[in-house]
């Protein structure tokens, strides 16, 4: 798994995950547009509305970040190869799980502990409505993006085992980018617009790319015609 295949995988699972998210938070997302502080003809402010969608991409960020960071740091203290081969095989397997969730072969992993957690940050929300500033749009954002998902969970664990908490950060970031175009479309009321990145294709594509990198995580120390591609795996080793 190279770090810009992993980037463009998180990418296209974000995309993919439009309709999940339309499902999930497109009621949601437009019910903020009734929540939000309206303009003098009446209409929702456009900078509350994508406040709301950078908030919440910007929580999946500071997830990625401080997770990715603790196991890295757990990973310097422990560098010795037997735990670096068994992280490179949960690496492979988290993306693995990721390519299951992508193809629909898997549904909402870690949705329990993700319930329990969003039924103490919900209420936080809540306190931030009507949102009457971008600084409030933000904030709810952020915490809109803990909502009990199955397609951020997966990333989060595959963002997590990356090690590091600029690489996790990445990953996480570049999941959320993938799911603003159909949010914020749901945000301004043009769901039919906002389902265009919800194709069956973008699933496949991002679940062939998971895979991929699964297979490069897994195999890589194998791969001795390769050795560039060595530099860009996680927790490279020797073979046994």
């Amino acid at each position: 798994m190279s770090d810009s295949l992993t980037l463009f995988a998180a990418l296209l699972l974000g995309l993919a995950a439009s309709g999940h998210c339309l499902v999930m938070c497109g009621g949601i997302s437009a019910a903020l547009g009734i929540a939000t502080a309206r303009r003098a003809d009446g209409r929702p402010r456009p900078w509350l509305l994508i406040g709301y969608q950078i908030g919440r991409a910007a929580s999946y960020t500071l997830a990625g970040l401080l997770l990715g960071g603790a196991l890295g740091a757990l990973i310097g203290v422990l560098d010795i190869e037997s735990v670096r081969r068994a992280l490179r095989v949960l690496a492979a397997a988290a993306l693995l799980l990721g390519a299951l969730v992508a193809f629909g072969r898997v549904r909402d992993p870690g949705f329990g502990i993700g319930h329990k957690l969003w039924q103490r940050i919900a209420p936080l929300g809540r306190r931030l409505l009507p949102v009457t500033s971008l600084p409030r749009a933000l904030a709810f954002g952020m915490v809109w993006g803990f909502m009990p998902c199955g397609f951020v969970y997966t990333v989060l664990i595959i963002s997590a085992l990356q090690g590091d908490a600029l690489h996790g950060a990445m990953t996480m970031a570049a999941f959320g980018i993938g799911t603003l175009p159909s949010m914020t479309l749901a945000a301004f009321g043009a769901q039919r617009f906002a389902g265009f990145s919800a194709r069956p294709a973008a699933r496949r594509i991002a679940g062939f790319a998971l895979l991929a990198s699964a297979v490069l995580t897994l195999a890589g120390p194998w791969l001795p015609m390769f050795p560039w591609l060595h530099a860009c795996l996680p927790f490279a080793c020797r073979t046994p």
